[in-house]
């Protein structure tokens, strides 16, 4: 089941929009509220213009910034790398690994389809990314 598409995996899936206007705090309260570990962020056109997840959460903690005060703008990652829904698990799975990014953006012709995690994906895609990791690994 390993090349089960992406748009398989987002296919009931509302994932949660901001724009950049919001602030750090909103965007906790909401990623706590529903138990996820990123938001997107879009602009006034309600196009994907960033993310924002847990680790840039940290980053404005420690920066001894006001969530409240703190646009998303202003601590999202921009410009985020995407993947297309008709792709599969196991290339957002790699894309995930190769980039060290644990959440990835699904879009189609501008549009936000969902978003995928490492979470989303069962033990045998996990398996053979592993498998071809070590196997790069020994040459």
């Amino acid at each position: 089941m390993a090349n089960r598409s992406v748009a398989l995996i987002v296919r009931d899936q509302q994932p949660i929009t901001l724009t950049r206007d919001d602030t750090v705090q909103h965007a906790c309260q909401r990623m706590w509220q529903r138990r996820v570990g990123a938001v997107l962020v879009t602009d006034d056109q309600g196009q994907l213009c960033g993310i924002f997840t847990g680790r840039d959460a940290v980053r404005v903690l420690s920066q001894a910034k006001d969530p409240a005060a703190t646009p998303l703008g202003a601590a999202m990652t921009p410009d985020p790398q995407t993947i297309l829904p008709e792709r599969t698990a196991i290339d957002a799975l790699r894309l995930m690994s190769d980039c060290g990014f644990r959440h990835l953006p699904v879009t189609e012709d501008g549009k936000i389809v969902g978003i995928v995690s490492r979470g989303d994906f069962r033990g045998m895609e996990l398996d053979r990314l592993e498998g071809e990791t070590a196997l790069w690994e020994r040459m």
